[in-house]
C-alpha cells in the first residue's frame, strides 16, 4: 500500500513497520467482508431492514451519550416514536432530534452530499437546528477557542487536548477540503486510510462551536457509505465508539502529543484504533449474517416478537418465553432461541434451567 507524500496530511500516514503491517491486516480484513456483505445485501434487502432501524436507533443514542447526553436506547426510541413531536422537554431530546434528522439525510442522500465545506456546513446547522442554544453558531465556523473534552457519566469532565483556533479554522478546512478532492482524483491512498484521517483532521481542528464530536461520526458514516461501505448502515459505529469510549480518547489524545508545528505528526495510535473499531464491527455482522444466508426467514413474526419481548423485558429463561408465548410448543421456542443466538442477536449465559439470554447491541 504505497503512499505518495503529496501534501503534509499525507505524510502523516508513513508509520513504523509494524504499524504498517497491524494497518495492512485490518485494512485487508474489512475490504473481504465487504465483498461479502455486499453479496447478502444483493439477496437479503428485505431482511436487513431491522438491522438498519436497529442501528440507527443505536447510533442517535450512543453518539448523544459520548457528549454527555443521557437518554437510554429504549427512553430514544420511545421519544422518537412519538407522534407530533412539537415542542423537546430537554436538550438531550433536541440533540437526539437533531442528530436523527442529519444521520436519515446521510443513509438517504449519501451519493449527492460531496465532502466540501457546503456540504459541511449544511449538515451542522440540521444536526444543531433543535438545538435553541446553539442557534447562533450553527452551519458556521467557530469564533471562541474551544478544546476536546472527554464527559462522564459521573459528570465530570477532563479536558483532552486543545484545537485549532478560531483564526486558523479556515485555512485549515481548506487544506483538508483540498487534500481530500486530491485523493480523489489520485486514488494513491487507501479510502479507509483517507477516511481515518479526515476524521481524525476534523476532530484536531474543531471546527465549529459545538457538535463537532456527532459530526464527525456522522461524517464518518457519510465518507464510508461514498466508499462503498454500505454495510455501516446495518450496525453502529458510534454504539462501537461509546463502548471503547476511554480508548476513542487515548487514541487522540496519544496523537494530539505530537501535533507540533514543523514536526512529522504520526497518528497510528487514532488509525488504529479506528480500524479496528470496522473490524469489530465486520465480526459483529459476520455473526447476523449467519442466518441472512442460511435461511430464508431471517426473522419471522415469531422470532421477532421474542426478540422485541427480551429487549423490553430484559433477561429471561426459557420458561419466560415459554409462558409468553403459551401457544407454541417448547421445542420450537427453543429452536427460534438459538437461532437468535447464533445470528448474534442474542447472548445465552449459564446452562441447563439456569440458562438467560439477553439481547445483544
Amino acid at each position: 500500500m504505497g503512499i505518495k507524500n503529496t501534501s503534509g496530511l499525507s505524510g502523516k500516514l508513513e508509520f513504523g513497520f509494524t504499524a504498517n503491517q497491524k494497518v495492512l491486516r485490518l485494512v485487508a480484513s474489512i475490504d473481504r467482508f465487504e465483498g461479502k456483505w455486499q453479496r447478502i445485501e444483493e439477496t437479503k434487502g428485505k431482511q436487513l431492514a431491522e438491522l438498519r432501524q436497529i442501528a440507527t436507533l443505536q447510533s442517535i443514542g450512543s453518539s448523544t451519550r459520548i457528549e454527555g447526553a443521557t437518554l437510554t436506547d429504549k427512553e430514544v426510541a420511545k421519544f422518537l416514536g412519538a407522534l407530533n413531536i412539537t415542542r423537546f422537554e430537554s436538550r438531550d431530546q433536541e440533540e437526539v432530534s437533531g442528530y436523527r434528522d442529519a444521520l436519515a439525510i446521510i443513509l438517504e442522500k449519501h451519493a449527492d452530499i460531496p465532502f466540501r465545506e457546503s456540504s459541511v456546513f449544511n449538515l451542522h446547522a440540521i444536526l444543531l437546528k433543535p438545538v435553541g442554544k446553539d442557534q447562533r453558531h450553527r452551519g458556521k465556523y467557530k469564533s471562541l477557542s474551544n478544546s476536546v473534552n472527554a464527559n462522564y457519566p459521573d459528570g465530570t469532565t477532563k479536558v483532552i487536548f486543545e484545537t485549532t483556533p478560531p483564526h486558523l479554522v479556515d485555512k485549515s478546512m481548506e487544506s483538508l477540503f483540498s487534500w481530500t478532492r486530491e485523493q480523489a482524483r489520485g486514488k494513491d491512498i487507501h479510502p479507509l486510510l483517507v477516511i481515518g484521517l479526515i476524521v481524525y483532521e476534523f476532530l484536531s481542528i474543531h471546527p465549529f462551536q459545538d457538535g463537532n464530536g456527532r459530526l464527525s461520526r456522522l461524517l464518518t458514516t457519510l465518507l464510508l457509505l461514498q466508499a462503498g461501505y454500505g454495510f455501516i448502515q446495518y450496525i453502529s459505529f458510534e454504539h462501537q465508539i461509546e463502548n471503547r469510549k476511554k480508548e476513542y480518547y487515548r487514541a487522540l489524545m496519544e496523537c494530539q502529543k505530537r501535533r507540533k508545528p514543523g514536526k512529522a505528526e504520526d497518528i497510528s495510535d487514532w488509525l488504529l484504533f479506528f480500524l479496528d473499531c470496522l473490524g469489530e464491527l465486520t465480526l459483529k455482522l459476520e455473526r447476523k449474517s449467519f442466518s441472512l444466508e442460511t435461511a430464508d426467514g431471517y426473522l419471522n413474526d415469531r422470532k421477532r416478537k421474542i426478540l422485541a419481548h427480551i429487549r423490553e423485558q430484559g433477561p429471561v429463561k426459557l420458561a419466560d418465553i415459554a409462558g409468553r408465548f403459551a401457544q407454541d410448543s417448547i421445542n420450537t421456542l427453543k429452536k427460534d432461541l438459538r437461532d437468535l443466538t447464533t445470528a448474534g442477536l442474542l447472548e445465552k449465559t449459564g446452562r441447563n434451567k439456569g440458562t438467560v439470554y439477553s439481547s445483544r447491541p
